[in-house]
């Protein structure tokens, strides 16, 4: 997929610099931040800006083509995070160390099947909110 420049920077623009999934800013990575299809093109996804996303390397790589997870609590199959049409402080938290925490059945397998609380991205939120800018 190649992504018009223009559209690559409303994308990114719309996003606050921010991926959409663990809101980790773009600017704090060696890694480039990544247009993401929220529902893949293998499951009938589109190009329209309404089912793009900006996501970083991990978020992004984790999610692949998932369209949905099961959520740890209740064990039902839940749809994915969708940033266009959820808003992310509904269906997330995070604390004072940077762990993010899902509110709701689809935040939480959000954060599972993106693995978003990996050791290393906690404590980069974890330093980024002790420094204020988070």
């Amino acid at each position: 997929m190649t992504i018009k420049a223009k559209d690559r920077d409303f994308i990114r623009q719309r996003a606050n610099n921010r991926c959409e999934y663990c809101q980790k800013p773009d600017f704090i990575t060696s890694f480039s931040y990544q247009v993401d299809h929220i529902i893949s093109k293998k499951h009938g996804g589109s190009d329209n800006l309404d089912n793009l996303a900006w996501a970083c390397f991990e978020c992004n790589n984790a999610k692949g083509a998932d369209i949905a997870a099961y959520d740890p609590i209740t064990n039902m199959l839940v749809p994915l995070y969708n940033p266009r049409t959820q808003i992310w402080d509904d269906q997330f938290k995070i604390d004072n160390t940077g762990f993010i925490i899902g509110k709701t059945a689809i935040g939480r397998a959000t954060v599972t099947i993106l693995n978003i609380n990996r050791e290393t991205e906690v404590a980069l939120r974890q330093g980024l909110i002790e420094l204020g800018n988070w």
